[in-house]
């Protein structure tokens, strides 16, 4: 069996979390067996789907790198093809008008709740002769589900799950403006597109009984389904906006990778042994439905911080610098030039081992490029109190005059100024990168002064004694 998935997003909103990780389990199941992923978006709810929601789910699949197969499939462009089924399954004595009012529908939920009773439509025209129809009132055209017996599912994640279809009640399959539903939609569209497993939420589930229904009453053969677990929050609370429950491109801006993403959206519910660190590569070899668990997965952005550090250390330079440029070119206020860029890059394996985000990438190579005089925050300021500002000088004095400008030689100068002068090491290079990156916190500082070149570690160092010297 040739495979073929799909992604079918509502575009009301964001590409939402749980969204991401439906699609990218649908995605990881095609590619793993040699088939077709496909993308299809459910825009029939006119007044809430906007083309900038469908821009921004193209745009997170994108950034996601979920690369999907063919044109995306736009639902509502197919309302003749689903009305056409439902008047054939009229036709064929697989469904009826259904001419009740919304004063009836309410009263029969009244009755039902009153007695105790699941409110469900009661069959009130299933049986009735069409010729006591009111004239003036268009019907609905309702599925005549099966009232006796059970529907079942294998599904490939939740195990064998029924329901006696009398729990169930006769769906409406076409609205009295002649509007398909949602469920006839879904399942007409999943037929024609040739879709052989529906990876999905489990809120579904109950959706699939039905769905089952209809496929069975136009003589097809259902897809093979897949409901997975739910994200949680870390608390194990229903995922919110406080836990996580964001947009795609939320999770972009604020920093993290794309293949980190893939990762950690992939062990949200999905585990191959111990693994964590699980590359692309290694999740399209491995994935298997089999092995997704049936508990909640649980958000946790302590987690994901740490799978997106592991991916940053892996990155390379150039690419992370490319992706800071924006941040940097913002916080600056300035576009950063050729030579800057390549700063950066010779200082980029220092710098990628501290940062769990872009962003906190960014923030922590702003030194680098910043115009100079470099600010200083105030932990820096109070290392340059007391005798720091002498020491700084004498130092400066003394590697003014290397001729090699390396991380080695800078920190054998100052051993040995250090031990002429009777100071510990920290002491000097503590002063050494206040003045040279206006912090306390930064690579190793001889990197640094390797990367910044000596010119401009010279003249960082004088603005600071230039400073002080005006301050006095």
């Amino acid at each position: 069996m040739h495979v073929v998935t799909r992604f079918a997003p509502s575009p009301t909103g964001y590409l939402h979390i749980g969204g991401a990780r439906t699609a990218l389990f649908n995605w990881l199941f095609a590619r793993r067996h040699g088939g077709t992923f496909l993308l299809r978006i459910e825009d029939t709810d006119r007044q809430r789907s906007t083309p900038d929601a469908i821009e921004k789910i193209f745009e997170g699949m994108r950034w996601l790198e979920l690369d999907w197969d063919g044109a995306p499939v736009m639902q509502f462009a197919r309302a003749a093809r689903h009305a056409e089924v439902a008047r054939q399954l009229l036709a064929e004595g697989k469904a009826y008008q259904c001419y009740a009012t919304s004063e009836e529908l309410d009263r029969m939920r009244e009755e039902q709740r009153a007695a105790g009773k699941p409110m469900r439509y009661n069959g009130l025209w299933r049986d009735r002769d069409p010729a006591e129809a009111p004239a003036d009132l268009n019907p609905v055209i309702r599925l005549k589900a099966p009232q006796e017996g059970e529907t079942i599912i294998e599904d490939m994640v939740q195990g064998p799950v029924r329901v006696a279809n009398e729990q169930l009640d006769d769906m409406v399959l076409l609205r009295s403006d002649g509007t398909p539903t949602y469920m006839l939609s879904v399942v007409v569209d999943d037929h024609d597109m040739g879709i052989t497993h529906v990876i999905r939420g489990d809120d579904h589930l109950t959706n699939a009984f039905r769905q089952t229904q209809l496929y069975r009453a136009c003589g097809w053969t259902p897809p093979v389904f897949a409901h997975i677990p739910l994200i949680h929050g870390a608390d194990g609370a229903k995922l919110s906006k406080r836990h996580g429950a964001l947009g795609v491109e939320t999770y972009r801006d604020m920093g993290y990778l794309p293949e980190a993403m893939r990762n950690y959206l992939l062990r949200l519910g999905w585990s191959h042994g111990d693994d964590e660190i699980i590359s692309t590569e290694q999740a399209v070899a491995w994935f298997s439905l089999e092995s997704v668990g049936r508990s909640a997965a649980r958000f946790d952005f302590a987690k994901l911080g740490s799978v997106n550090g592991h991916y940053m250390r892996q990155a390379d330079d150039a690419r992370l610098v490319d992706l800071i440029l924006p941040l940097l070119a913002d916080k600056l206020g300035q576009a950063l030039d050729v030579a800057e860029r390549a700063r950066l890059i010779a200082g980029m394996s220092g710098l990628k081992e501290r940062a769990k985000t872009l962003v906190e990438l960014a923030d922590s190579a702003a030194f680098y490029v910043a115009p100079r005089p470099i600010a200083t925050d105030d932990k820096a300021a109070k290392a340059l109190e007391g005798d720091a500002l002498e020491h700084l000088a004498a130092f400066g004095r003394t590697i003014a005059g290397l001729e090699v400008w390396n991380q080695e030689r800078l920190e054998q100068a100052a051993r040995v100024y250090a031990e002429n002068t009777g100071l510990k090491l920290g002491k000097l290079a503590q002063p050494v990168r206040a003045a040279v990156t206006g912090s306390t916190v930064s690579p190793p500082i001889f990197e640094v002064m390797q990367v910044l070149g000596k010119a401009e570690t010279l003249a960082r160092i004088n603005d600071k004694l230039e400073d002080s010297q005006q301050v006095r």
